[in-house]
């Protein structure tokens, strides 16, 4: 009998499932201690270490590719027994800790050297850089790998060896340089505390209330979907991880509830990735943009919120239109969690908010560990209160299950620990290796190079359309002197979208933003748009590389669920997040958005004219508001929607004219039902 063929999607979903090794028994012991250890040694490092940054850095990074090795086989298809681990694994494992633990021991005699290194050191060198990049191509894929590479290669055109080697593996500005250091103060401990959150029941918790709020309206399973997603995606920190844990449950109910598989699909990945952008934790990319933005996470998060709120109400109004196009309903209330029944658990919330009003008023690091002792606190409060058999509390006359709870105890504890440090793992590995492109991009020269290339070509392009203004005397009407600099910011905004979403593909969420915040936020700095606002820009497009075609994980990964064609998934995930393909430019070029640079009643005027406005983009793209919408009013009220949310009084009034002129007369032609 032969063995069926699993799409990419299945694939993603398999690896994502099972990554790792298994282990049973004494084995299982053994790796379960490792990992508790290495999260332990993550919060010693935060708290006591005594040491300098770079021996805790480098011991951080030696654990992390040891583990890889013990856990990750070097190839899913070819390691399936259970409690093996080949020989050369063993010896790759030790060889991380050899090299990664010569760095430690010797820190202060290759400080002094520096650059005067010996060559054994420049082979110790070579076998940890060896040796991490093979480590991350097992725990998150080939993309970020070939990236690295290449960064290698090019440095070793414009460097000798030895520069190199010691420039990436002995100094903190290679495999231990600024995301290792974020990564150690603080994205560890917030990994950590979400590998906590999970075992309390909280991701069960958040769709739970999804359902008991939205689940019974039009389209319901689709909205519990954008909501519950959007909730669970900002602490998950992974699009493609997200879309399977909440899709498994919410993507078989948009089917059952009428939606196309590939639509179902596609509204589990757009709002899954959408998470990562969502305050106040956005996926831990809101603790790196502090390190490369130099601003307080009060200023990241609070300005990350419209943006965010545009993205998911865009998806959520799309999936509304679409029921209504579709003639769908929601799921009916006796089929559904009551909202007094979920809102009983509303303590399980309280590290996330605690965990902010501390991020506000203390340290990050503290903020986090505190969160993690009030979850497990709360945990054993619950368990003294509440009357249960087992792990679920199920309502039995509907059979629904309203949370899954599991009894706090120190095994609990001790497998949130070593959830959490395999998280940390894939994270960490993944920062590591975005250090040396960062790295290369520094010592070279060629992040000045890219930005000057694309400066050149968006100023040419722009002097190409003024030519052509005044060979047609549209000069006349038009002012050059003020349209060319627009033209040539937002062709140098083009240019750097299709390269972060060309480097983005299949590159994890935190190493992605390392690599857009080296190579292409300096682009937009330089071309005049505010620091921030290119970050967020740079930040947004190389998100949505994981739903834009062709290498989109999280719509393969959902269209692997939904049981549908890889490519349509991706297309209608990529129509669903249309806002973060629009709102990035807006406020690039207005910083309004980000409540940068206005007031209080400007930003009242900004959210309700964006809101609107993304109602005329979704229901122009979906072709129905009231009614089917002909060619040319889908095409109106599109460029009125895009009115709406660039700011500014006179597009303001425009796309409200549009808008509302094209709502009245769907609505006075067909009636419905609204």
């Amino acid at each position: 009998m032969t063995k069926k063929k699993l799409s990419k999607g299945e694939q993603i979903i398999q690896n994502e499932n099972s990554k790792t090794r298994t282990f049973v028994g004494v084995p299982n012991i053994i790796m379960t201690c490792l990992l508790v250890f290495f999260s332990l040694l993550s919060i010693y490092i935060v708290f006591l270490s005594p040491f300098d940054t770079r021996i805790n850095r480098a011991a951080f990074v030696g654990m992390i590719v040891f583990l890889i090795y013990l856990l990750y086989p070097i190839s899913q298809k070819l390691e399936k027994k259970v409690n093996h681990i080949p020989i050369y694994d063993l010896i790759f494992a030790f060889l991380s800790l050899s090299t990664y633990g010569y760095f430690v021991f010797n820190c202060r005699k290759i400080i002094d050297l520096g650059l005067m290194l010996t060559p054994f050191m420049v082979y110790i060198g070579i076998i940890g850089i060896v040796l991490t990049l093979e480590a991350c191509r097992r725990a998150t894929g080939l993309p970020i790998v070939i990236v690295a590479t290449c960064f290698i290669v090019y440095g070793l055109m414009n460097n000798s060896l030895k520069r190199v080697v010691y420039d990436l593996f002995y100094t903190t500005e290679g495999v231990i340089g600024t995301p290792i250091r974020a990564c150690t103060a603080f994205i560890s401990l917030f990994v950590i505390f979400g590998a906590f959150l999970e075992r309390t029941g909280i991701s069960d918790f958040f769709i739970n209330f999804a359902n008991s709020i939205a689940g019974h309206t039009i389209g319901g399973p689709a909205k519990v979907a954008v909501l519950s997603s959007a909730l669970c995606g900002m602490v998950s920190g992974s699009s493609v991880g997200n879309t399977v844990t909440t899709g498994a449950i919410t993507i078989p109910l948009m089917k059952k509830n009428g939606y196309k598989p590939e639509f179902a699909g596609a509204v589990e990945a757009a709002a899954s990735t959408g998470g990562q952008i969502m305050p106040p934790i956005m996926g831990a990319a809101a603790f790196l943009m502090i390190e490369y933005t130099n601003q307080e996470y009060s200023f990241i998060a609070l300005r990350a919120c419209l943006p965010a709120l545009l993205y998911f109400a865009g998806i959520f109004i799309s999936v509304h239109l679409e029921a209504r196009k579709l003639g769908l309903r929601g799921i009916p209330k006796s089929e559904l969690p009551k909202f007094g029944d979920v809102i009983k658990s509303w303590y399980l919330i309280m590290p996330l908010v605690i965990l902010t009003y501390l991020i506000l008023k203390s340290t990050m690091a503290m903020a986090a560990i505190v969160a993690i002792l009030v979850a497990v606190g709360l945990s054993i409060v619950r368990d003294m209160f509440l009357d249960y058999n087992g792990e679920k509390i199920i309502d039995e006359k509907k059979k629904h299950k309203l949370l899954v709870i599991t009894k706090t105890t120190p095994t609990l504890i001790i497998e949130s620990l070593a959830a959490g440090a395999k998280s940390v793992i894939s994270v960490g590995i993944a920062c590591s290796v975005a250090g040396i492109i960062a790295c290369i991009i520094t010592t070279t020269g060629i992040g000045t190079e890219l930005v000057s290339s694309i400066v050149n070509l968006s100023t040419a392009i722009a002097n190409g359309i003024s030519s052509v203004l005044h060979i047609t005397r549209l000069d006349m009407i038009v002012s050059t002197a003020e349209l060319i600099p627009q033209i040539t910011k937002v062709v140098g905004m083009f240019l750097t979208m299709i390269t972060c979403i060309i480097l983005g593909m299949g590159v994890p969420t935190t190493a992605n933003y390392v690599i857009m915040a080296t190579t292409c936020a300096p682009i937009l700095i330089n071309m005049g748009l505010h620091p921030f606002a290119a970050h967020m820009f740079v930040f947004y497009f190389g998100i949505v590389a994981d739903i834009t075609p062709p290498v989109a994980l999280a719509a393969y990964a959902g269209s692997a669920i939904a049981n549908a064609s890889p490519m349509k998934t991706a297309i209608n995930a990529t129509l669903l997040a249309i806002a973060a393909f629009i709102v990035p430019y807006v406020f690039g070029l207005n910083p309004a958005m980000l409540f940068i640079d206005t007031n209080a009643i400007q930003v009242i005027s900004i959210i309700i004219t964006s809101l609107i406005g993304i109602f005329g983009i979704s229901a122009g793209i979906r072709g129905y508001a009231f009614r089917k919408m002909k060619t040319f009013e889908r095409i109106l009220i599109i460029i009125g929607g895009l009115c709406l949310i660039s700011p500014g009084t006179a597009t303001d009034i425009v796309g409200l004219i549009v808008v509302g002129a094209l709502i009245v007369i769907q609505l006075k032609t067909k009636k419905i039902k609204v």
